[in-house]
């Protein structure tokens, strides 16, 4: 699931799909994880404390609109470049920024509401 999640949020900017929808199907797979393995073997695979993961990612997606605002064109304008990785373009844009950034504030605010429910729930 969080491989799939991963595959949405990197085709969403082209096709449908995004930052939310594939935070959403991360969130699924770690709730399900909980459930099955307990909330302290999710707190250990994800590392950092949920909360911020989230600020990780509003701080990325405001950086995303400051981007646009630096090189004065409209806030929020879409700005892509093509750095050539091994002799190959990649295109990359602040598109693509914003939906990781909003990916990692719904996995992050949403795994803090679902692992405080699932540590409730073990009383």
């Amino acid at each position: 699931m969080l491989m799939f999640s991963i595959f949405v949020l990197l085709r969403g900017h082209n096709e449908p799909g995004g930052g939310f929808i594939g935070g959403l199907i991360a969130v699924a797979a770690l709730a399900i994880h909980g459930i099955t393995n307990g909330v302290e073997t999710v707190r250990r695979a994800i590392v950092f404390h949920p909360l911020a993961i989230a600020g990780a990612g509003l701080l990325l997606s405001t950086v995303a609109g400051l981007i646009s605002i630096v090189l004065r064109v409209p806030f929020m304008t879409g700005i892509w470049v093509e750095p050539s990785i091994l002799g190959e373009p990649v295109p990359l844009s602040s598109v693509m920024l914003f939906d990781i950034g909003v990916y990692l504030v719904v996995v992050g605010a949403l795994t803090g509401v679902v692992l405080a429910l699932e540590e409730r729930g073990e009383d």
